[in-house]
């Protein structure tokens, strides 16, 4: 790609084109991602994933014309849809019980960890008077799948999928090995083992079938769904799109012009993201999330700049901007960032998490690559002519849908603290068959904590405690 195409593909309109291909590619992924992830295995799908990223990414670094530019973006984006949809698909299933809320929220932080690569990367390379200054970011894209590509041959497959394909040998080999430390008699490992079979067994038995329109097939379905729907396109009409995509057009607005200060500024501020959110996954079994969401949430109404943008050449004003920019990253970041992978997978059943993680994906660019929703397209068509009518009045119109969105969360969210992933499953159904499922978790949850804390538990519990598959079955 000569330097003029490069000037004409990477910059000025044309650029959102190249951005909106890579979220065409995405889309284009949703509908085979789940299918390939429950017939195939989540490290399969993965590993499909990670090989067409290193495909386009090479394929964009070593592109001679804008049509190899952009089939490549286009091949990024597809295979980014199923790395991004089987990752957390692996790692809520596989992790050790007590481990699995911190684990489970830090996938989508992780996103930040490319995002700093980008930045830094660009902050290095703008500088090249070559062609290599786009060359070496397009090469950047393939890292996290190359180290994807190596690591995935020393990690197990999700026991719950194992089991689910009458693997039950394989899944129960690797709750001894990861759970128990060879322990084959460790009570963790039976009842975990046991629990995890028979939700299956039941699931299987009340499927009506596998095919997206599952998700919207019952009661319980349609109010899970809601809930996802509604949280993933809160997470991307919060505000916090006018900063994402914009950030250089305000900092242009504010005097900060350079290249080499709007890199660095840029570079900054995803660090700074990457760190919160590492926090804040960590700290999601202290807090609730009906508390911590609308609390986060009401803390981008209060810092929104709807309050006038500064005027070019103000330092005082830009740097009160820059403030309240970083403020507001701060509460999006423990609000959305790590939860809204997290607690999509916790509420959905075995059989349609996949499928509903996949809409998730559709409503939510979070976690792809760019983006994948109509609200991207939003983003890319219609803010910025809003944004140059309105000029700074635009962020209002977020400040008042911030409100509404704390008040959404706070009715109708359900809590998933302290629970097993099969009893979150069942939150959203009929409140009898939760209070049955949430005594046998409650058990497993005591009997985690040790027997220093009082007793532990005893299996003989579990034999006597009984479920019926019917009761069960309703829930699934």
């Amino acid at each position: 790609m000569s330097t003029g195409l490069t000037e004409v593909w990477l910059c000025g309109k044309n650029f959102s084109i190249t951005l909106t291909v890579a979220l065409i590619g995405s889309i284009c992924g949703i509908p085979f991602a789940p299918y390939v992830a429950d017939t195939f295995g989540r490290k399969t799908a993965m590993l499909f994933g990670a090989l067409i990223v290193v495909g386009g990414a090479g394929l964009q670094t070593a592109s001679q014309n804008a049509g190899m530019f952009i089939g490549a973006r286009a091949m990024i984006g597809f295979g980014t849809c199923f790395v991004q949809l089987a990752a957390p698909l692996l790692i809520t299933e596989l992790a050790y019980p007590s481990h699995r809320p911190a684990l489970s929220a830090l996938f989508n932080p992780m996103w930040f960890s490319g995002s700093i690569v980008a930045a830094w990367g660009t902050f290095g390379s703008f500088r090249i008077g070559s062609n290599w200054s786009w060359r070496i970011p397009s090469a950047l894209q393939a890292v996290s799948s190359v180290i994807q590509l190596f690591l995935l041959w020393f990690i197990p497959e999700s026991p719950r999928y194992l089991i689910c394909q009458g693997q039950d040998e394989k899944a129960l080999y690797t709750h001894i090995k990861y759970y128990a430390n060879g322990n084959r008699h460790d009570p963790l490992v039976e009842y975990e083992y046991n629990e995890i079979k028979k939700a299956i067994a039941i699931d299987k038995a009340n499927a009506k079938g596998t095919s997206f329109s599952d998700l919207f097939s019952s009661a319980g379905n349609l109010r899970r769904m809601g809930i996802i729907i509604a949280i993933a396109f809160f997470s991307q009409w919060s505000g916090n799109g006018l900063i994402s995509y914009y950030f250089n057009l305000i900092l242009n607005d504010i005097g900060i012009i350079t290249p080499f200060d709007q890199t660095l500024m840029s570079g900054i501020l995803q660090i700074f993201n990457f760190v919160t959110a590492i926090i804040a996954s960590f700290l999601t079994e202290c807090c609730y999330l009906r508390n911590s969401v609308p609390f986060n949430l009401d803390g981008t109404i209060d810092i929104d700049p709807a309050t006038g943008k500064p005027v070019k050449g103000d330092e005082k004003a830009a740097f009160m901007y820059i403030t309240v920019v970083f403020l507001f990253n701060f509460f999006y970041t423990i609000a959305f960032t790590p939860l809204l992978v997290s607690y999509t997978i916790e509420i959905l059943p075995y059989k349609i998490r996949a499928k509903g993680l996949a809409v998730m994906r559709l409503v939510s660019p979070a976690g792809l690559y760019w983006g994948t929703t109509y609200a991207d397209f939003i983003f890319i068509y219609v803010n910025p002519i809003a944004f140059n009518a309105l000029n700074w009045k635009y962020y209002i119109i977020y400040t008042i849908w911030d409100a509404v969105e704390t008040v959404f969360v706070w009715l109708y969210a359900v809590e998933t603290k302290g629970r097993s992933l099969e009893e979150t499953a069942v939150l959203l159904e009929d409140l009898s068959v939760t209070d049955i499922v949430a005594q046998c978790a409650h058990k497993h949850v005591h009997f985690s904590r040790g027997k220093d804390e009082g007793g532990g538990f005893d299996l003989r519990d579990a034999d006597e405690f009984s479920i019926s598959d019917e009761s069960i079955g309703r829930a699934f």
